[in-house]
């Protein structure tokens, strides 16, 4: 069975500094039909102003994922951790026991635009850690590059839930094929989609269209 979300029914916050759309119920959009799917809570699509963001706050137990689609994310935290994130890098935060944080855009003069994107871990009361990795355009181009996984193989974040992301980009004329073992799901971010109990998901590019950017998670 196939779910399409377009993007004109997500939920959305526009203050001075942020415009943000929700994919699931988040803040003060609340949808009793959108709470996540498997243990995908959270995907906001985020794009702060010139020298706006989140002021320090706290999370627990959620394993949250940023991805910078363009500009740069500012990103510092109570465990020691301050880095900025650009485009090609992933960064994972397991809140765990707790943690605070701030992000905020690294411009004065350009916006930046990333992917927030909370899951729920397999267990509760990890100990917080952090790691951030670069996937170089060129692993990404046409292809769905394996970006996080529960065992951090072939070069992948370690996320702690059975969980696997893919990222790619598709020009027109491109195609790359994920094979889903039986009983898994798969949310399709910015592709429009998301499959439940196919074996197979084709992603290619759309004629006369710009190179699309699309997130795969394969879930349970």
């Amino acid at each position: 069975m196939i779910h399409k979300r377009s993007a004109d029914e997500r939920g959305r916050t526009k203050i001075d500094w942020l415009d943000s759309r929700h994919t699931f119920s988040f803040g003060d959009y609340y949808d009793p039909e959108s709470m996540g799917f498997s243990v995908l809570r959270v995907v906001n699509d985020d794009r702060v102003a010139p020298g706006g963001g989140f002021p320090t706050h706290g999370h627990a137990n959620m394993e949250i994922l940023s991805y910078v689609i363009s500009g740069g994310l500012e990103h510092k935290d109570s465990i020691g951790t301050g880095s900025v994130i650009r485009p090609g890098d992933v960064q994972r935060m397991s809140a765990g026991t707790g943690v605070r944080h701030s992000e905020f855009n690294a411009s004065r003069t350009e916006p930046v635009h990333f992917l927030q994107i909370w899951i729920i871990p397999a267990r509760a009361g990890l100990p917080p850690s952090y790691e951030q990795k670069t996937f170089p355009a060129a692993e990404r181009d046409g292809r769905l590059k394996l970006c996080a996984a529960p065992d951090g193989r072939d070069g992948a974040l370690t996320i702690h839930q059975d969980v696997r992301l893919y990222a790619g980009t598709f020009a027109p004329g491109s195609k790359a094929t994920l094979e889903l073992a039986a009983g898994r799901n798969a949310w399709v971010q910015v592709a429009d989609g998301a499959v439940v109990d196919e074996r197979a998901l084709t992603i290619s590019g759309v004629s006369g269209q710009p190179a699309g950017e699309v997130l795969i998670f394969d879930l349970p």
